[in-house]
């Protein structure tokens, strides 16, 4: 390896201000704390720039949950070191905070910080000095214990508002290196959370998406001790609001009243993701996933009862060591059984310090492919079943502000979470308009908007 001298950044005026570019891979999550650090440094005086433009500093955000992902990691610093080898390269996130030697190792990264270190990058640009390695600020995560408050007023190439409700992990999946990522759960406060919903809808964001790693948890560790179905009650108060969508959310946290709570207010998106991972019992043990297949199922008919029009989504793992090929079609079956609209299909990779690791029966990466490329077969047909279903039917939409780039028409999400072109004036973006659904193709949904 080549150490790279880290950059003084010395003050400039506005016409010559220093750049920073972004490379978020992962998670709405990270997403959302790359605006974070977007904010902050554009508070300092820093311009974003694109991550394909030259830049003084790149920050990459970075995802662990799959071996693919920790290469696509390696190839964002990588290319961020080609565009401007004199740039600061900052590489953080839950990679940074798993394995930062081997990010150390990768030539022309200058700063390696943890998912709690990350917010200390302003003031670690004020005081560093050369270096001849990289600076590594990666500290223990399993002792995080509170969030830090940044407001976000804006999220560029985006129509809705994202809002940080929650980080962390308390469950220990066999497979999952979420939790050495991230740390336990932690939530934020109530009135936090409602400032930054005030914030956003103030702003003009016409919808508001909560994140977390595990968004049920929350307010568990808050004292006193509150509940996420609480919280929505809290944040369906604040005026102005239209759309309130949910991110992820595990079984065991659908209470009666948390189902009550989004059947009895039209602001909150009929459209919700709940993690399933396998259809078979005895691998849902293996995983140490908090639920069985009869829990799931009843779950989805309760949810199908309540909420009528739901888009469900679920994340699937394919080939999880010692999966049979009989279980993989008990999985195949009970997907197939179940109202899901969309699927999220993963296919099995080891996660260096999880227990998975250790598990025999690992399945053939062929095999793993194979069983993959099938469940997404089956959720694309789950999902063209959904979007036909709505075929001669009226829908509202929010018109988002990017035009389809195949077709040039207008593209607008439902709250069920089908995404519908149709032609339109530029106008009509970043509100709600009313379009009748009047083809559906496998690549997409097209229509007409209700009175033009």
């Amino acid at each position: 390896m080549s150490p790279q001298p880290l950059p003084v950044l010395a003050p400039a005026p506005p016409e010559g201000m220093a750049t920073v570019a972004f490379a978020t891979l992962g998670c709405r999550l990270n997403q959302y704390e790359s605006w974070e650090l977007q904010a902050l440094l554009e508070g300092r005086g820093l311009r974003t720039v694109p991550f394909e433009a030259p830049a003084d500093i790149y920050v990459i955000n970075t995802c662990t949950v799959t071996a693919r992902a920790d290469y696509s990691d390696r190839q964002a610093i990588r290319r961020a070191v080609a565009r401007n080898p004199n740039a600061l390269v900052v590489v953080t996130g839950c990679y940074a905070q798993t394995n930062p030697g081997a990010i150390a190792r990768i030539d022309g990264v200058n700063v390696i910080l943890g998912n709690q270190e990350k917010y200390e990058l302003v003031r670690l640009l004020d005081s560093v000095k050369q270096r001849v390695r990289p600076l590594i600020r990666v500290g223990e995560i399993s002792r995080a214990r509170t969030l830090p408050a940044i407001p976000v007023r804006k999220f560029a190439g985006h129509t809705r508002a994202f809002v940080k409700i929650q980080d962390g992990c308390q469950h220990r999946c066999s497979f999952c290196i979420v939790p050495y990522a991230r740390g336990p759960s932690r939530s934020q406060p109530v009135e936090v959370v409602v400032d930054r919903l005030h914030e956003a809808v103030e702003a003009g964001y016409p919808e508001v998406v909560l994140t977390g790693v595990d968004m049920g948890h929350y307010g568990w560790d808050l004292a006193p001790r509150t509940t996420l179905a609480r919280l929505l009650g809290r944040l369906l108060e604040v005026p102005g609001l239209r759309r309130l969508r949910l991110s992820s959310v595990l079984p065991a946290y659908f209470t009666d009243e948390l189902i009550e709570v989004i059947a009895g207010s039209e602001r909150i998106c009929r459209h919700l993701h709940i993690p399933l991972q396998s259809g078979a019992d005895r691998v849902l043990r293996a995983m140490r996933r908090p639920y069985n297949a009869r829990i799931y199922r009843g779950l989805v008919e309760r949810l199908a009862a309540a909420l009528p029009d739901l888009g469900l989504g679920a994340d699937l793992i394919t080939g999880f060591p010692g999966e049979t090929q009989a279980e993989f079609e008990e999985t195949v079956g009970f997907v197939e059984a179940l109202q899901f609209t969309y699927l999220h299909v993963f296919s099995y990779s080891d996660r260096p310090g999880t227990e998975a690791v250790r598990l025999p029966g690992h399945v053939a990466p062929a095999e793993i492919k194979r069983r993959t490329t099938r469940l997404r077969a089956l959720g694309r047909m789950k999902q063209l079943a959904f979007r036909r279903a709505h075929l001669g039917r009226e829908v509202e939409l929010l018109v988002l502000e990017q035009r389809d780039r195949a077709t040039g028409l207008l593209t607008g999400l439902t709250g069920n979470y089908i995404e519908v072109a149709f032609p339109g004036p530029e106008s009509l973006m970043r509100g709600f308009t009313t379009v009748r659904v009047t083809e559906v193709t496998p690549e997409r949904t097209l229509g007409e908007v209700v009175g033009a």
